[in-house]
């Protein structure tokens, strides 16, 4: 009878055992996610509700047996809020870890340089993974530049983040400014710097073009750059055809080509660097410049000069078929 004890109590022990062991186990083996999936923890979300939801999308076997382990194993860190990315077979101490202390998965809304503003609020009403309204921000108050946002974040928020961060640009670069610039405040300089923008793609000529309009401004000469003329018409987008007489002719806040220095406001959301080339122009005598065909520009001081470059300009796109 006390050998049969004895049996009874030794193969509990082997029981007891096995049990712990696998509860242990248990916390580091692969669990049961056959593939990498996100997962949402909303805001002020316990431990408890994430790991039923996390059971009912499978990416837990069990939330008590997950919930139990985790009091043990898993330290008094909270989790956080936010998405995150589980990858496949990931065991209970993974998953914790990620969700104490992983990064939330971000996402990145991407504007380029010299995007009007048109532009800015349709990507920002496109992303569906943002949630609310937005109205069109006022042209030149986007920073372009790649905004991370998470899943469920309100459009207004990411817009402010644009926003504060041109703001944050002007207020560094402003009291860098050289001295005698043409630009006297905020908006003249965002205005400037837009049309810097449009009119050239290449990092290397921004400070020259912008000492051109910066010449033009000084002796009182019409700035005539291209892009003025468009923007009352498309608010900044892609014309899609050439320019009409009519159109060169327009009298408006904007047409450089019917008015004398700069137009009322931006005409796209410049870049830092426009911005830069703006408050620190090339010392230079240059007032003209065209198209060189190769992608970039050539300049002249003379409108003698820039006769002569004009003409070069057009023998390459008679060439090319385009005239």
């Amino acid at each position: 009878m006390r050998r049969f004890g004895c049996l009874i109590i030794v193969v509990a022990a082997i029981i007891c055992a096995l049990l712990a062991g696998n509860f242990i186990y248990g916390w580091n083996a692969s669990g049961p996610l056959e593939n990498e999936r996100t997962i949402v923890i909303k805001p002020g979300s316990s431990l408890g509700l994430a790991a039923e939801a996390m059971e009912a999308e499978g990416v837990i076997k069990s939330a008590e047996t997950f919930l139990n382990r985790a009091k043990i194993f898993g330290g008094s860190e909270p989790i956080k809020a936010g998405e995150f990315q589980i990858p496949a077979g990931a065991s209970n101490a993974q998953i914790l870890e990620i969700l104490q202390g992983g990064k939330a998965v971000q996402r990145l809304v991407t504007i380029p340089e010299g995007t009007p503003s048109i532009i800015v609020y349709e990507k920002l009403m496109a992303e569906k993974l943002l949630k609310g309204d937005i109205p069109v921000p006022a042209e030149g108050s986007v920073l372009p530049d790649s905004y991370a946002f998470e899943r469920g974040e309100p459009r207004a928020a990411v817009l402010k983040r644009m926003q504060t961060a041109m703001d944050k640009t002007i207020e560094e670069l402003w009291p860098k400014r050289k001295p005698g610039i043409v630009v006297k405040n905020r908006n003249e300089l965002l205005t400037l710097a837009s049309i810097v923008e449009k009119e050239t793609a290449l990092a290397r000529e921004r400070r020259t073009v912008a000492a051109v309009y910066s010449n033009r401004v000084k002796k009182n000469m019409m700035l005539q750059a291209d892009p003025t003329i468009i923007y009352p018409i498309t608010k900044g987008k892609p014309l899609g055809r050439r320019i009409r007489q009519s159109e060169i002719a327009a009298v408006n806040d904007y047409n450089t080509y019917a008015m004398i220095g700069l137009p009322k406001g931006p005409i796209a959301n410049p870049g830092r660097s426009s911005i830069e080339a703006v408050l620190n122009p090339v010392e230079t005598e240059y007032l003209f410049f065209v198209a060189d065909g190769k992608g970039g520009h050539v300049f002249a001081r003379t409108l003698q000069e820039h006769n002569a470059n004009v003409e070069k300009w057009f023998a390459i796109r008679r060439q090319r078929g385009e005239m």
